[in-house]
Order: structure tokens, then sequence, then C-alpha cells
């Protein structure tokens, strides 16, 4: 650990470097991991075209890469729990590495969706491993930090997207473009890996009982109530993702320029909520920050359907950004460190849910639309934020507590090692600051 004043006469005491170096090698994963999604996604049309298939075809293989994540899930969190989320990591990031390319090379439908359900399964199976890393750093740091993983995620996807665009309109082949990334992806895991954390409280359901926690067990009503949050969430984000573009299009009368422009607005405004995400999450709290978010992002969207005007329509759009930027992310957390259960496990089943959320919320606004037209339809999602906001008290409980002080001084217990040559500092010791004189001694709450 490294103390220092600052300014304010407060004596700080700061992660050791070991600590910084594993969180600059999870956040390096979290932006691969959007990159190389981002990159299948921006050529999907180019693959569509190389493999011959009609639009069912495309479909039914696009439905497997859902159905390898959900089926993933579950399986990471147990995998997690035995052999560590470092190793996960490891083993998932390659695989998925591995698999971009040879999406491209399968030969005939069932190999393509076959080749889609792996892609699917260890893009997922990453995001649990990694999400359960972020949580091991944000507890030795003592502060919140997990929305900045997060929104490294966010640039990820849009720096894939926007250099699969480029790529694209320079006549690049798939094959090139999947064959490139994958082996700069597979490049700077090595460097990655060997700064992760190993976690061996991982294993355990209460950091101070030495009983394993169990590698399956039903949700708990907590984690239900967790789970139901990023569901509610993520049905908003997929609605953005799939109908922004035909509601400005359709409904607003746009050109198709202004209409790409939908989803642009929500990922850019999420990605910027996301950087400033852990500032607010400790000046706010967890809870109020999930009801404001939820709030924010019914707001955005009742403005886009009750005024039929463009400029309108993209604020609405950026406001559902900035409103779900910091709900997923408190919820992760909140899901980490709940007890009873391995941070694995937990983190699996609140994706799971939130996963499903995302995958069905879009045809059932689909379906909705064919009654009440669209504009109706994205009723829904107004809906759904607000029942974000209703279950927000979900994530106090088991939010990360802070770093405690003692006798007049920071408390600083001495790192242990965690393999790989990294020490851990404790939750009390990770990020803690002291004022003085002894009778100033303040807690940071958040």
């Amino acid at each position: 650990m490294q103390t220092g004043l600052n300014t304010a006469g407060e004596i700080t005491v700061k992660p050791a470097s070991p600590l910084r170096a594993s969180r600059r090698a999870v956040q390096a994963l979290f932006l691969l991991n959007g990159a190389l999604f981002a990159t299948w996604a921006s050529r999907v049309p180019a693959a569509q075209a190389a493999h011959g298939l009609s639009n069912g075809a495309l479909g039914l293989a696009l439905f497997s890469i859902a159905a390898g994540a959900v089926m993933a899930m579950p399986l990471a969190g147990m995998l997690t729990a035995r052999i560590g989320s470092d190793q996960v990591c490891r083993i998932s990031a390659l695989i998925y590495a591995v698999m971009l390319p040879v999406i491209m090379l399968a030969p005939g439908l069932p190999a393509f969706i076959m080749a889609l359900f792996c892609f699917g399964a260890s893009h997922a199976a990453l995001d649990v491993a990694m999400n359960a890393q972020a949580v091991a750093i944000e507890k030795r740091y003592g502060e919140p930090i997990m929305s900045s993983f997060h929104a490294l995620w966010s640039i990820g996807g849009l720096v894939g997207a926007a250099t699969g665009g480029l790529l694209a309109a320079h006549g690049v082949k798939p094959m090139t473009h999947f064959t490139l990334i994958a082996l700069c992806f597979g490049a700077t895991l090595p460097l990655v890996s060997r700064r992760l954390l190993h976690v061996p409280e991982e294993r355990f359901a209460d950091p101070d009982s030495p009983a394993k926690a169990p590698l399956y067990s039903l949700p708990s009503r907590a984690m239900l109530a967790l789970g139901l949050v990023a569901l509610c969430v993520m049905v908003g984000e997929g609605a953005m993702a799939d109908w922004s573009a035909v509601y400005l299009r359709n409904n607003i009368g746009t050109a198709e320029g202004v209409a790409a422009a939908g989803y642009a607005t929500f990922s850019i405004a999420m990605a910027t909520g996301r950087l400033l995400g852990d500032r607010l999450t400790a000046r706010f709290q967890p809870v109020n920050l999930v009801r404001a978010g939820g709030t924010l992002a019914a707001t955005g969207l009742l403005l886009t359907i009750i005024f039929g005007n463009a400029a309108v329509t993209l604020a609405g759009f950026a406001l559902v950004g900035l409103g779900f930027a910091t709900v997923v992310p408190i919820v992760f957390t909140a899901a980490g460190n709940t007890r009873g259960v391995a941070p694995g496990v937990a983190l699996a089943s609140v994706s799971s849910l939130g996963y499903l959320g995302f995958l069905f919320g879009p045809p059932v606004i689909g379906f909705a639309a064919e009654a009440l037209g669209l504009r109706g339809a994205l009723g829904i999602v107004v809906l759904t934020s607000l029942i974000a906001v209703t279950l927000a008290p979900a994530v106090v409980r088991r939010h990360t507590k802070p770093a405690r002080a003692m006798s007049g001084l920071a408390k600083v217990s001495q790192p242990t090692s965690l393999g790989n040559g990294l020490p851990a500092a404790s939750p009390d010791a990770a990020s803690t600051t002291a004022r003085l004189p002894p009778a100033r001694l303040q807690n940071s709450t958040f």
C-alpha cells in the first residue's frame, strides 16, 4: 500500500501498484470484449451474403448466439467458483478470439449455427468472469469503480463498430477483418492474463466463514430482485438497439442517416454516463442513482413518444442512455457482494436474467407494435424503467461496504499473496481516507 498527504490535509491510502495493474488488465478485457463483439455485429450483412443465407436462416443463426450465451452463463459461474475467474477469463477469451474467424470458415448452415453458438457462449463466459474480476478489484479499492469497467466495454463497442464500418467501406473482406482482429486480441491476451487476480475467496459464500459456497443454488428473493432490475434495464437497451432507427425512420420520418444516428446517440450517452458513474455512485448512493437513472430513462422515452420531432427524439434517446448507464454496473456490484452465494454464481444468475430481457424485449415490443403502433409499444420500456425505480432498494443492501477506520487512523491490513505475485489488500485497507486530527476521522459512504 502507498500513503500520502493531499491538499485537503488528508492522509490517503492508495492501492499498491500490482492492484492498479490488475485493474488496467481487467479494463483491457472489457474494452477488447466490446470491440470483438461489435466487430462481428458490424459485418453481419457481409456474413449473410458470404454464406448465402435468407433472412429466416440468418435469424435462426443469430438466435444461436443468444442460446449459447444463456446456456454458458450458469456454467461460467460454477467454473468461476471452482477454478477462479482468472482462469475462466483466460480460457473463454482465447476461445472467443478463435471463434471470430471460424464463423466465416464454417461450411454450411449447421456449422455456421454451431460456430455462432460457441461464439456466444465464450462471449458470455468471459462476461461473467471479467465482471467477477471487477467485483474483486472493487472490493480491494474500497470505492465504486465498476462503472469505469463497463464504460470501456461501451467504448470498445463504439470503436469496433466504427472500425468495421470503415473497413467494409474500403472493401475489406470479413474473413480478413476477423482474422486481423482475432490476432490482435490474441496477441494482447498474454499481457493481460498474467495481471489478473487469483481470488481464493470466490469459492466462499461468506468471507468470514471457511464454508465453501455452493456451485449452484436457486436464486433467492434478493437475487431475483437484482435480476429483475437488470432485466428491466436490458429490455430498454435491446429496444434502443433494435427499434431506435426504425422509430426515427418510420414514425418520425427522418432520413436514413439521421435514423442510424439514433442508436449512436444512445450509445455515446451511455458510455459518457458510465465514465462519470463511479463518482456519481460515490456521491449519491447506489439506490438513489438507480432511482434517478430509471426516472431519467422513462422521461427521455416519454419525450420521444409525445413529441414527433427528430431533435427531441435524439435528445430523448440520449437521456435513456444516460439513465441506463450506471444501473447494470451497480447491480453487478451488488450481486457480486451477496452473502451466501459465490460471486461468479451470483453474477451468472443476474446476467442471465438481464440477457433474457435484452433477448426477448425487442420481439415483445414488435408484437405490441402490431396492435398499438411502435410509438405505443415503446411505452413498455417506460414501464420497465419505472419498475426498475421501484426495485432500486434491492441494490443497497448488498453494495460493497466502505472501508472502515479505527483508532483515529485508517486501518491498513498487511497484503497477502493472491497468486501471480500480486498482493491483495483487504477491502478495509483498499482505499481509505483519514482526516487530521483523529477527532475528524470520517468514512467515505456510497
